[in-house]
């Protein structure tokens, strides 16, 4: 993140977030005055224990949750001016999402959920299941198009979600402990690949993660330690 790279570059950008949440009488302040950014092409880490805040954060980049103050924008549009139905077109557009679970559709094929995103957004059936077939032989499964996610492992359920959260280009791919709930080979194998997009495509990386091996392998870390994110490079 150069200094004089121009602001217009930037995908995501959170400026002084907070977010507060109510439990019963108590206002519970999970993030604190959380600046962020990142531009095309960038890998980041955002390391943390449990309840620091980091998935908190990850929803307000991906306009999933609202900021309680502050300012959230992702390739230049305010968050916090757009309605639900714009929000999820700029998701669609924008944005990829990868989880420690799958979150794939049971009765739908690796096929069919990888080809979803630009179904929503309107594309041909045709055109989008030619693009889902491709996303499958990049993440190397192009034996698996028919399966269902019951029949598919942990890992190749976990590569359909990493080809259905890039089948639409995103500028930037946020994932949330994707490498969670896999052991410790296919975690890496799933890493290699994700990186490996990152540069051929240009689409920045966000990760959250607890692993300190993944988080060696951004060019930026940062570190969430009671909703205070600071930069550790």
């Amino acid at each position: 993140m150069s200094e004089n790279e121009p602001m217009s570059a930037a995908v995501i950008e959170a400026v002084d977030v907070c977010k507060r949440f109510r439990q019963g009488k108590l206002d519970v302040e999970v993030l604190r005055g959380v600046n962020f950014r990142v531009s095309r092409g960038e890998s980041h880490a955002i390391l943390g224990a449990s309840g620091a805040g980091k998935s908190t954060l990850m929803h307000l980049l991906g306009g999933l949750d609202h900021v309680s103050s502050g300012h959230v924008r992702v390739a230049g549009n305010e968050l916090a001016r757009l309605g639900e139905a714009d929000l999820g077109r700029l998701r669609n557009r924008h944005l990829g999402f990868i989880y420690q679970f799958h979150h794939l559709l049971p009765e739908f094929s690796a096929l069919e959920n990888i080809a979803l995103p630009l179904l929503v957004r309107r594309t041909a059936r045709t055109q989008a299941h030619a693009a889902a077939r491709e996303w499958l032989l990049r993440v190397g499964l192009e034996a698996r198009l028919e399966h269902k996610p019951g029949e598919l492992s942990g890992g190749e359920r976990q590569r359909v979600a990493l080809a259905r959260a890039l089948v639409t280009q995103p500028d930037c791919l946020l994932a949330d402990e994707p490498t969670g709930n896999l052991d410790r080979k296919t975690a890496a194998q799933m890493l290699d690949l994700m990186l490996e997009l990152n540069r051929e495509l240009d689409t920045a990386l966000v990760v959250v993660t607890h692993d300190l091996e993944i988080a060696a392998r951004m060019a930026h870390r940062w570190h969430m330690s009671d909703g205070v994110l600071t930069h550790e490079d």
